[in-house]
């Protein structure tokens, strides 16, 4: 074409001889499909040179019940199987796999071999010796040498450099049998490495780590700005990457179509023609089950039937004034593979009657994989009226009246049955009118896409008849010629030659069943031999599998055979078919001449095919690419590794009256050089014109433009895009490379997913995917597209073969693509979505993986590899320091951040309680003066009251205990005690009787009867850690205490005395104790924080007081008001409120114990309801009881009488960031009982100080602000509108309360922060605590966190630190004493945050994208192990789905977060532990799963 392409860099058009393709085989089993020996010598290759690098992958862990084990006998074989997109694959399963002599041969020597055609013969070898068994004891030797270090300080792997690869990690189960110790039944795998079980989860960390450690690829330079300052990295050009250097191609004319004077001006005409003048011409011979000819239509019945179907179409529906059908309008063709004669009756009658024909696929019961897109196609055509077989029609399915449902997606449609008993003779004055081919539709061909949607091709009637015109010519078509058809006849290269061009030659067709086929794969041989046929139809496939079949049958014959037409003669894997096919049947008459690929595309029609030629000197083109010459769009010849190269035949040439292009595949089209791969582009009358009903489709695929470089157009005719890759050869020759929809550009280079399909399958093929079953697509992950295999496993593979497969196909596809697979997953055999003729539906199977209901059995991620996008690792930078000038309240330009409530000070009340200094004294003064008020009243779970509490009741219970305590427990002034109570009265009475008695209580949780052993350690441990002298508790704990269950949890002989309440003494104290000093310790206070510290504060009797008289003034309590509070009374300002608010406010306090509510969950609310109360306190867990208890039971509640209109304040009370999600869910929810949603907020505590904010009864409502996540993982705020990306809604904390000062602090540097900006939250109270109360007494940590100074600024102050992140932002707002009021918003702890890639990251924000994720996944905790992120979810839901969320948690923290998920975890329902604040133990959680203790469904350990 172009002479001047250098001599080397053309592709060479090599003598392929026959010997060079000769194969041993053993007993004909050769079991590898459509697979390029070049193929797999390379793939053999390629594993064994990774034997040299060495590198263990840890294998994932699963439950048991998921590893299902499948006996073969139990197991029926499908009747269908599979390609890429194409109909089924390989038949047998066979045993042995030729074992190779020259299995060593020099795979340099070999390529060059095939590439100078010399005639070396050489034997495939598809795996080492032996069988087989030469794989695994190579990999026994690797895994002998793989140990795993063991780093102390554990390695940072999220950094990326060069160098990649992996080597599979081996269990070696065979090596004698260790039983492992089991928690719960996890049985799971043994790790191959020796590592003790106990330890094996950390071990497999460690050795994901030292895999994830080697260096990758190098790091790049350019970054775009995605938004703001997270920057994504974007690809560079690779500067060494191949570029086209051949000159601009010319355009390939075909010959000229030359019009024979005999051809029919029409193809009705022609039926017309035959049909009168050779009735008795055999037309189409159909075959059943068995192989026998079930009937033969001639072209005499063909006429009389085509003609009463078009009469019946007219004149039969509808009435005669409105028939239903006109000429032009389109009518659906719904008939059965194994029926073409009703099918050709059907098409010609719509032909004669000149309306257009949709043929499309039955549809089945069982939802058919894109049966739905095949309605719309229907529904955007007009279609009424749908012609079907009475066989058909009786298989669909039907409603109870007999009435044949509306299909999912379908039009509503007539049903019409053409057999010719349903139909009547038409009159004898009826004639079709039969005209000469024009520019009306003739018929339409159905095409899906690669998103599944399904588009109708148009085909003119002059297209028709000029394209069946172009295949006589080109294949050299006679009249009466026998071809045998094995395609699909209702499109593609079926329809066009078994049904359209025969007719035009009066050819008899051999049409074969894929029922037949699938029964009986060489029945296409036997008929092309038994009818002496000279031209057959087929597929790859239909070689390969008459090749699995073929046991040297004696009577074949195919010396017959002209042309055996490939029709996908286009695909990666035809060639090694077509060759081996040759290999064998050269012996029966086989000519080499006679292989004719061809390729052909539904917009196109066909657009090359090999011409048949007597000349058997002329050997077929070859061309032998550069695979990564491919990915640039380059043609290169050779390749310097030898081993990625793709192996293409030529498809023949250009069409007669075509003209043929190849241009740039995106962007202007433009013409390509002669060495550059692009789309092929035909100017030709016998094409298809418009896609129906979408003009802009259209106008992109029918009407192009090729141009020059120079910008003009190389004709004024328009070109038709054919969706075919290729490029036009020397000597005129097509070749085509790959098609545009299964194109994946991933970082800019381009691979086709047919060639990865065939690099999977030639790594041991047959042996452990079932039927060749290989799904490849690609996904859109973080702005690049990334690679996905999906493949069916034998039934018979276990859990090491699959892993040991899936690591091999990486390493193949590493070594010869040069590309990462995100995820390969592995379903059961026959599970994946099939298309009618059994080859997998693509876009059905990508879509189940993108929703998570794929289920695959295995599923290996390997984001590590792949994902070379993420933002650099961020640099601190350093922040303002001391010289930075402060000029009054500013820093940096900005208001100091600081805020604070009303002044305790100023405030005149009629507190009468603010005389007295101590709790103790309010008690007794309250006792005097209002003896029968009522502070107390406890509700039982069926919300009646249990107990009540007046002033001289509790104050006579507390004289009692305090003697108790002096007499019997012999206590001094000071001493601890513990107290060991349920939410109730008597732990109340037991405080101020510890007050009286001069001791300091602290209250304790009581183990939970059921669960002894996780819980009464925890209980005998505050009790160590408080130093308590004693013990006080009820008669029923006592017991519990000391029972059997107890000894075998703790030991009991060394609890403290023990007070049992329940009988108490009569008499009073001689004096209540009264202390000498108010900053003399009231109580201790503690409480498990969320990272697992056990922390009790010392809260002294002026804290106390403060900070009741502070929570008296916010919520404006008095001695008429009742609170009703559904809170745990242990620590915190539960125990605050519980406690002590009541006896300093004189309120009623209502108390319902939270463990109540599981038994019945409208108890807080009635309650809340009966009393009329005003102010409410609930914590977290409890309002999530409320929102998932009775969300379906508003409606009975408010026939109850539920009624929340008085309630003013409903506050959650919490220690962390507010949970918006919840808190709106419960507005919404119970707004119809006449909730406020103004009334819900929630306060902020933490260890340093108890209650730092409280949203009281005057003050503006809460504030929400949106901030921007990936600006607060740079510790900055940056606020954006509700709705905008990657923004968080932040809700403020409730108001800052009287007596409190806050200001936000950088925790670094200890500078002031300015307004709006991230910080630690600092707080200055009379309430603080005065100190941690620990054994160790970390004096460091205790100066830091209670006594803290500003390093600038206002340096004299004393500060606590309260250990979490927060912002206060001025708002226009103004405050109950008119200034402009102060938002405080909690971000989270910064115990909690996580560091990763030089980021923070907070837990929940990661756990809210997770649970979204998959609607089976109902809790998530994350943490990070050596800087892994691990991510644990709980599902609810089947075990088989476990695996389907792997890939979609990897894919949502990679796309919200720019983080890599290095483990995930699957767990049952309810094995996140919460504490009693409703909040995720996570460091317990983290233990759990070191020490192997979950118990989980399935661990998947991404690559």
């Amino acid at each position: 074409v172009d002479q001047a392409l250098p001599q080397e860099r053309r592709a060479p058009v090599t003598p392929s001889s026959a010997s060079r393709y000769h194969r041993r085989r053993s007993s004909g089993s050769r079991d590898e499909r459509y697979r390029s020996d070049v193929h797999t010598e390379a793939v053999q290759a390629a594993l064994a040179k990774h034997k040299e690098r060495k590198m263990a992958v840890p294998m994932p862990s699963k439950r048991r019940s998921l590893v299902v084990q499948t006996s073969m006998d139990a197991y029926t074989p499908p009747d269908t199987s599979s390609g890429s997109e194409d109909e089924g694959s390989v038949q047998g399963d066979s045993q042995g796999t030729p074992t190779s002599s020259q299995g060593s041969i020099n795979m340099e020597h070999w390529i060059s071999q095939a590439i100078h055609g010399s005639t070396t013969s050489t034997t495939s070898s598809s795996s080492t010796q032996s069988g087989g068994s030469g794989a695994a004891h190579r990999l026994a030797d690797v895994m002998a040498q793989t140990h795993i270090e063991n780093h102390s300080a554990p390695p940072d792997v999220t950094t990326y450099t060069s160098e990649h690869s992996i080597q599979v990690e081996r269990p070696q189960g065979s090596t004698g049998s260790r039983t492992a110790p089991k928690y719960g039944n996890a049985e799971l795998m043994e790790t191959g490495d020796g590592v003790p079980v106990s330890s094996r989860v950390s071990a497999k960390i460690q050795q994901l780590v030292n895999t994830l450690k080697r260096p990758k690829r190098p790091p790049l330079r350019e970054f775009f700005v995605d938004d703001f300052e997270e920057l994504l990295e974007v690809q560079q050009p690779d500067p060494n990457q191949p570029k086209p250097e051949g000159a601009q191609m010319l355009a390939m004319r075909g010959e000229q179509l030359g019009v024979v004077t005999n051809w029919p001006p029409s193809l009705e005409a022609a039926l017309q023609r035959w049909g009168t003048i050779s009735p008795k011409a055999p037309c189409l011979t159909t075959m059943d089950t068995n192989g026998k000819p079930l009937y033969i239509l001639t072209y005499g019945k063909l006429w009389t039937r085509s003609m009463k179907v078009a009469y019946s179409i007219l004149h039969k529906l509808g009435t005669k004034q409105e028939p239903m059908v006109r000429p032009g309008d389109r009518v659906a063709l719904v008939f059965p593979n194994n029926d073409p004669a009703a099918f050709m009756a059907a098409f010609y009658g719509c032909l004669l009657a000149e309306v257009v024909p949709v043929p499309i696929e039955v549809p089945l019961t069982r939802k058919d994989a894109g049966s739905q897109q095949i309605g719309f196609l229907l529904g955007s055509c007009g279609v009424t009226v749908a012609l079907t077989s009475d066989a058909c029609h009786k298989g669909l399915p039907k409603s109870p009246t007999g009435e044949i449902p509306q299909f999912k997606g379908w039009p509503k449609l007539l049903w019409f049955v053409t057999e010719s008993k349903h139909l009547s003779k038409p009159p004898r004055d009826w004639f079709p009118h039969i005209k000469d081919a024009n520019n009306d539709t003739a018929y339409i061909e159905y095409k899906t896409c690669k998103d599944g949607s399904v588009l109708g091709v148009t085909v003119t009637r002059t297209a028709l008849l000029t394209h069946c015109q172009a295949l006589t010519q080109a294949c050299g078509y006679t009249e009466a010629e026998t071809i045998v058809n094995v395609l699909d006849f209702k499109k593609d290269v079926g329809l066009w030659h078994g049904i359209l061009t025969s007719v035009m030659n009066m050819m008899h067709v051999i049409s074969i069943p894929y029922s037949l086929m699938k029964v009986n794969p060489l029945s296409w041989i036997q008929k092309v031999c038994q009818y002496k046929a000279k031209v057959a139809c087929v597929k790859s496939r239909d070689m390969h599998w008459a090749l699995v079949a073929h046991r040297d049958q004696r009577d074949i014959n195919l010396s017959s055979l002209r042309m055996l037409i490939v029709a996908d003669g286009a695909n990666p894997w035809s060639i090694s078919s077509c060759d081996a096919f040759l290999n064998v049947f050269q012996s029966k008459g086989l000519r080499q001449e006679v292989i004719c690929p061809c390729a052909s595309s539904p917009e196109a029609l066909t657009v090359a095919i090999r011409r048949p030629t007597d000349d058997s000197n002329q050997p077929p083109g070859r061309g032998v690419l550069s695979m990564h010459g491919l990915t640039y769009g380059v043609i290169r010849v050779d390749s310097e590794e030898k081993l990625s190269v793709l192996t293409v035949q030529d498809v023949g040439l250009v069409m007669p009256g075509a003209i043929m292009c190849s241009v740039k595949p995106d962007g202007v089209p433009q013409l390509c050089r002669t060495d550059e791969i692009g789309e092929l582009c035909v100017c030709a009358v016998a094409t298809g014109t418009s896609y129906y009903g979408l003009s802009g489709m259209t106008k992109n695929t029918f009407e192009v433009f090729p141009m020059t470089s120079s910008g003009a157009p190389i004709s004024e005719y328009p070109f038709i895009r054919t969706g075919l890759l290729g490029f036009v050869g020397p000597g005129g020759l097509v070749f085509v490379v790959g098609k545009m929809d299964g194109l994946m550009v991933v970082s800019g280079r381009r691979h086709n997913a047919d060639d990865i399909v065939a690099t999977a399958l030639a790594v041991e093929p047959m042996k452990f995917v079932y039927r060749g079953r290989i799904a490849v697509f690609s996904v859109t992950v973080l702005h690049d597209e990334r690679i996905v295999i999906v493949a069916e496993q034998r039934p018979d593979s276990t859990e090491e073969d699959s892993f040991q497969w899936m690591s091999r196909v990486l390493q193949a596809i590493d070594s010869i693509h040069q590309v990462g697979v995100y995820c390969l997953a592995l379903v059961p055999a026959n599970t994946l979505p099939k298309t009618p003729l059994g080859g997998i539906h693509l876009s059905e199977t990508k879509q189940l993986f993108l929703e998570g209901s794929l289920h695959p059995c295995n599923v290996l991620m390997c984001p590590h590899t792949c994902v070379t996008n993420l933002p650099k690792p961020r640099q601190k930078q350093p922040e303002i320091g001391p010289a930075s000038v402060m000029v009054g309240n500013l820093v940096s330009g900005k208001r100091i951040a600081q805020a604070s409530g009303r002044d305790l000070g100023q405030i005149e009340d009629n507190d009468q309680a603010r005389k007295f200094l101590f709790l103790s004294e309010v008690l007794q003064w309250r006792a005097q003066t209002t003896p029968d008020h009522v502070l107390y009243t406890l509700l039982n779970c069926r919300g009646a009251i249990a107990n009540s509490l007046t002033c001289v009741q509790l104050h006579k219970r507390a004289e009692k205990i305090a003697v108790m305590l002096m007499e019997r427990g012999h206590l001094q002034d000071g001493d601890h005690v513990a107290l060991v109570y349920p939410p109730g009265i008597d732990l109340i009475a037991a405080f101020y009787g510890c007050l009286y008695a001069g001791c300091v209580p602290i209250t304790v949780r009581p183990p939970h009867p059921q669960n002894i052993a996780t819980t009464l350690p925890t209980v005998k441990m505050i009790v160590e850690v408080s130093r308590s002298a004693c013990l006080m508790t009820t008669q029923l704990i006592c017991k519990l205490l000391r029972s059997r269950e107890a000894a075998a949890a703790v030991d009991v002989r060394t609890w403290p005395l023990i007070l049992d309440t329940d009988d108490l003494p009569k008499k009073r104290p001689a004096q209540i104790c009264k202390p000498c000093n108010p900053d003399t310790l009231a109580y201790l206070d503690f409480s498990v924080s969320t990272t697992g510290m056990l922390a009790g504060v010392k809260m002294s009797h002026a804290a106390t007081s403060a900070f009741c008289r502070s929570i008296k003034l916010q919520c404006e309590l008095y001695p008429s008001r009742e609170v009703a509070i559904c809170l745990d009374p242990y620590c915190g300002l539960g125990f605050v409120l519980w406690c002590l608010c009541s006896v300093y406010s004189g309120h009623q306090s209502i108390l319902i114990p939270p463990s109540e509510l599981e038994t019945n969950p409208a108890l807080w609310l009635l309650a809340v309801s009966q009393y009329k109360v005003r102010d409410t306190f609930c914590s977290y867990s409890v309002m999530e009881l409320c929102t998932k208890g009775l969300g379906s039971q508003t409606e009975s509640l408010k026939a109850r009488g539920l009624d929340l209109s008085r309630v003013r304040t409903c506050v959650v009370v919490a220690e962390e960031r507010p949970r918006i999600a919840l808190t709106q869910s419960f507005s919404k929810l119970f707004k119809d009982l006449g909730l406020h949603p103004r009334a819900v907020s929630t306060s902020f505590g933490c260890r340093v100080n108890l209650a730092i904010c409280l949203q009281g009864t005057s003050g503006p409502d809460p504030t929400t602000v949106y901030v921007d996540m990936r600006a607060l993982r740079h510790d900055r705020v940056r606020l954006v509108e509700r709705g905008s990306p990657h923004s968080l809604p932040l809700m403020e904390s409730g108001k800052i309360l009287p007596g409190v000062r806050i200001i936000i602090a950088n925790p670094e540097t200890k500078g002031p922060l300015g307004d709006s900006h991230l910080g630690e939250i600092w707080v200055h109270s009379a309430h603080n605590a005065s100190g941690y109360f620990t054994i160790y007494g970390d004096e460091s940590l205790q100066s830091d966190h209670f006594n803290s100074r500003l390093s600038f600024g206002d340096t004299q102050t004393i500060w606590a630190r309260t250990g979490y992140l927060g912002f206060l932002r001025r708002t226009e707002l103004t405050d109950a004493n008119g200034e402009r009021h102060d938002a405080l918003y909690v971000v989270g702890a910064l115990d909690e945050a996580m560091e990763l890639r030089g980021m923070r990251y907070h837990p929940i924000d990661i756990e809210t994208s997770v649970i979204r994720a998959h609607k089976s996944v109902t809790e998530c905790a994350v943490f990070t192990w050596t800087n892994l992120l691990v991510v644990v979810v709980e599902l609810d839901g089947s075990e088989q789905e476990a695996l389907d969320l792997v890939p979609l948690v990897t894919n949502v923290v990679l796309e919200e977060h720019y983080l890599i998920v290095g483990v995930v975890v699957v767990v049952d329902i309810g094995v996140i532990p919460i504490n009693s604040r409703g909040e995720k133990q996570r460091m317990h959680l983290r233990d759990g799963f070191l020490a192997d203790q979950l118990d989980p469904i399935y661990v998947a350990y991404n690559m």
